[in-house]
């Protein structure tokens, strides 16, 4: 019987590599939303569901937040995170999609957007 899998050990030390070396939108957004500083939900970076890494992953709300860089505008990683996103939405998991601009250049939008998704 086939189940799914979190944070499997094989994954352990590329997910401990992704948060140690955060980007500075990753860095600039957990600083938002850690410690449940964002409406008092738990986030986890780098969070594994089978073979895939999620950026942000609140298990309250089953909400995944992926925060894309330039490169996922080119045709094989839009393909991968379509893959990817059909995927976790299939094991009834929200993908929210953030981009690395959005981030640096308005951080307080992102949250209110996200704010928005959770009324």
């Amino acid at each position: 019987m086939w189940y799914l899998k979190y944070n499997t050990l094989n994954l352990k030390p590329t997910r401990k590599t992704l948060r140690t070396n955060q980007t500075k939108p990753e860095e600039i957004f957990w600083n938002k939303v850690r410690n449940k500083q964002f409406h008092w939900l738990k986030f986890r970076r780098q969070h594994s569901i089978w073979r895939y890494i999620l950026d942000f992953y609140c298990s309250e709300l089953k909400l995944c937040i992926e925060i894309d860089w330039d490169n996922h505008f080119e045709s094989e990683w839009i393909e991968y995170d379509n893959i990817r996103t059909e995927f976790v939405e299939t094991v009834w998991i929200k993908v929210i999609r953030f981009t690395n601009k959005e981030i640096m250049e308005n951080i307080e939008w992102v949250l209110e957007s996200l704010g928005k998704v959770l009324k």
